[in-house]
């Protein structure tokens, strides 16, 4: 049996997701298991996921994965590299996947490759390097350097958000050595962070637009801002009846990072430029963390404070998972240089065989209950503890606010049959 593994966040899981597992499956083999390693409560946009990950982990395994591992916050929340670094290593110390199944605007593989390799050549960092110290952004830097080794037509891809994390993953493999195989499945439909339909008041004819009326795909986004404003029924073609009914039936309701706006503002009060240089990707050398002091010290929004720090070289993207990362109280120090771990969150019978195999080839332990944690090395245990923090700040991002210490109390679920999607 060949094993797919998947690098996702599922927030949430719908038909678009679920097409990709379906073209794997095709181009891999139908009989094909798949592999998730899914982001956590919090993911790279830098808020909080639309429902917890044990709820996202069911959402998956009825759209057709097996086997739902967790990737770390502080992973899950990084740039475009560390994510994809975090991912791919968790995948490859599982020890049974086969391929690496990601979407990408271009749909080549070896296009990405080409560029892949070009980017962590030394002639393209000190390129990198050398237009960094202009001030530009990270994103143009990159582009630019590659461009002037491999020409426009074949830097083009860097242009666009899925291509970009398809390249750190094929990165990523590469350093590890990995005999895991890439894969791309062209993204069709609404493009990421896109919005089909846009913010559609509740009277509004779009809001219970027919299904037939509707595009087949619609961004993550899209969906969750519909969820976010009520249009169950329009989000319902996306999700399936029974996505919507997990959804809609969430006893603690539909998280919202405004709701913790006060408590972010609140820690910014009491932070130095010093505290601020102790976060991953701090801007120290750029003397960003005096910038966020002045900023935390005065604001009293996140807007403001947005519009105070940002400068042309600090894109949103960076300092909002800065902005984050505060709140969640991740320091540089805290993050290992490797997953410590392999978290089951879901999986079904087909995902019990793959765990079954993994148990004699795994490089990490394996966590199917939390009382594994015990047995886990003391940076194990302390990367635990930091996920059991960032669960217990996500929960207050919920109009009720469950009682904390979830990590604690929650196993994974388990769906007695395998589907191959939707």
């Amino acid at each position: 049996m060949q094993v797919i593994g998947i690098v996702a966040e599922y927030n949430p899981f719908h038909t678009g997701h679920a097409y990709q597992i379906r073209e794997s499956r095709r181009l891999v083999g139908t009989d094909s298991a798949v592999v998730a390693v899914m982001s956590g409560n919090w993911v790279q946009q830098a808020d909080c996921a639309i429902a917890d990950k044990w709820l996202r982990a069911r959402l998956a395994l009825m759209g057709g994965v097996d086997l739902v591992l967790e990737l770390p916050t502080i992973w899950a929340t990084a740039s475009a590299e560390g994510f994809a670094r975090g991912a791919i290593a968790l995948l490859e110390s599982t020890g049974v996947v086969d391929h690496l199944s990601f979407g990408s605007e271009c749909g080549c593989a070896e296009s990405l490759d080409q560029i892949a390799a070009c980017l962590s050549s030394a002639p393209c960092q000190e390129a990198i390097k050398a237009l960094a110290d202009t001030g530009l952004p990270f994103a143009q830097c990159r582009q630019r350097a590659v461009e002037a080794i491999l020409g426009r037509e074949a830097a083009a891809p860097l242009s666009r958000p899925n291509n970009n994390l398809g390249i750190e993953y094929i990165r990523a493999l590469k350093d590890l050595h990995s005999s895991i195989r890439p894969l791309t499945v062209l993204r069709r439909g609404a493009q990421h962070n896109s919005l089909a339909f846009g913010q559609i008041k509740a009277d509004s004819p779009l809001a219970g637009s027919a299904a037939t009326d509707m595009p087949r795909f619609v961004s993550a986004t899209q969906l969750r801002m519909d969820l976010m404003e009520g249009h169950w029924d329009r989000a319902e073609h996306y999700l399936g009846g029974e996505g919507r009914a997990l959804l809609e039936g969430n006893t603690v309701g539909l998280p919202s990072l405004g709701r913790v706006e006060r408590a972010i503002l609140a820690k910014f009060r009491t932070m130095t430029a010093e505290d601020w240089a102790q976060l991953p990707d701090s801007g120290q050398a750029e003397g960003l963390p005096q910038r966020l002091e002045r900023a935390g010290r005065s604001c009293t929004d996140l807007q403001e404070f947005f519009d105070v720090v940002k400068v042309k070289r600090f894109t949103y993207a960076r300092l909002r998972r800065l902005v984050l990362r505060a709140y969640l109280g991740i320091a540089q120090s805290e993050i290992p240089d490797k997953p410590c771990y392999l978290r089951v969150l879901g999986m079904n019978a087909r995902g019990r065989e793959l765990l079954r195999d993994m148990k004699q080839r795994a490089a990490l332990p394996i966590l199917t209950k939390p009382a594994h944690v015990r047995a886990l090395s003391s940076e194990g245990q302390r990367l635990f503890e930091l996920e059991r923090r960032c669960t217990d700040l996500y929960d207050l991002c919920f109009d009720t606010i469950p009682a904390p210490g979830q990590e604690w109390r929650t196993g994974p679920i388990v769906l007695e049959e395998a589907t191959n999607g939707r």
